[in-house]
């Protein structure tokens, strides 16, 4: 499926194809929710990196989060999270242990995106108090990271778009 999307100002365009499209993760962890998220959360989709192409990258800018392991030792995240530097739109994620994949935010989407029949609920480990939890039926919870990825939810699904 062919997405295009911008930030809040039009500064930043871009556009992307994406075989992953269903905006389905709410990711609840304090990385996603402080740097994109509204309602406490994020939601993700996939995107094929090779396709992505951008007007305005002048105006991106990148940020790289601190991470805090059980032991208290920081380091810093390899994922760079993409946003406007004029707005502040969160646009999206890229991650070199994963060069051939984009995560763009589906709030920086333009294109009608498809409605998930169902959503996984991840990171609820970092869920902050003010959040509540609108888990329906049939969702997933996880307090962490769940084993199946974006394109294996499509797939169990059948909702691979073709290329």
């Amino acid at each position: 499926m062919f997405l295009k999307g911008s930030c809040h100002c039009g500064a930043v365009r871009f556009s992307l194809e994406s075989q992953h499209p269903y905006p389905f993760m709410r990711c609840y962890c304090a990385i996603c929710r402080k740097t994109a998220g509204g309602g406490g959360y994020v939601l993700n989709i996939g995107g094929e990196a090779e396709s992505l192409k951008v007007i305005g990258e002048e105006f991106i800018s990148r940020y790289q989060a601190m991470m805090e392991d059980d032991s208290g030792n920081t380091t810093q995240s390899p994922a760079q999270r993409n946003f406007c530097k004029q707005c502040g739109s969160a646009l999206w994620v890229w991650d070199p242990r994963w060069p051939e994949l984009i995560h763009p935010f589906a709030s920086a989407i333009d294109t009608d995106l498809p409605v998930a029949p169902e959503h996984t609920h991840l990171m609820l480990a970092f869920k902050a108090g003010w959040v509540p939890l609108d888990a329906a039926p049939g969702d997933k919870v996880f307090d962490r990271y769940p084993q199946e990825s974006i394109a294996d939810w499509h797939q169990r699904l059948n909702l691979v778009v073709p290329e």
